[in-house]
């Protein structure tokens, strides 16, 4: 069996077939708006971008691009997931290098269901005395949460479904699917 096919409609990943729930089209308008919501927020702020890996990583570098201001950009590894399910922890698996006490921070995650990795890392970062930390999501899944957390800026809320696409993958694969796919 193929590790990867894909038609117009659906997209083949391993075993699971996913079939299409925002096109690039969509996904790049929205990108642009939340670059312009964000800009009107931190225009003369010289935020810090922290992309959280692997997922957010194209997220984050649309965001930027779509960001009209000067800004810079940190990446930190958290891992929560194994397969299509949250293992249940978070783990960070790399760290930030950049002093952040009195920082304007951005936090770019690719999706929050349970909220378990923006929870962890939100309290992480408010023991560095930043100015002021910004959460923004490009998909979220409000019945799947468990965790308090609060998200500032939210591409598309999404049905607790498995998705691919735009960063998300399925074991190692769809992370350079323009769009997004769920699970059929």
């Amino acid at each position: 069996m193929e590790a990867y096919n894909k038609t117009p409609d659906h997209v083949q990943l391993y075993d699971l077939m996913f079939v299409t729930l925002f096109s690039e089209k969509q996904v790049q308008e929205r990108v642009r708006e939340l670059g312009a919501e964000i800009t009107a927020q931190y225009k003369d702020k010289r935020p810090l971008f922290i992309s959280i890996l692997s997922g957010a990583f194209v997220f984050a570098s649309d965001l930027m691009r779509a960001f009209d201001g000067d800004c810079e950009v940190g990446f930190v590894k958290l891992s929560s997931y194994a397969g299509t399910r949250s293992s249940g922890s978070v783990q960070t698996v790399m760290g930030l290098e950049k002093d952040l006490h009195g920082r304007h921070l951005i936090v770019v995650e690719d999706i929050v269901d349970t909220g378990r990795t923006l929870h962890f890392f939100i309290d992480h970062l408010r023991q560095q005395n930043p100015a002021s930390i910004c959460t923004i999501t490009f998909l979220r899944k409000p019945d799947a949460a468990e965790f308090p957390v609060a998200v500032d800026y939210v591409g598309f809320d999404i049905e607790n479904r498995f998705v691919v696409g735009y960063g998300l993958d399925y074991e190692g694969l769809g992370r350079n699917l323009p769009g997004i796919y769920q699970l059929r």
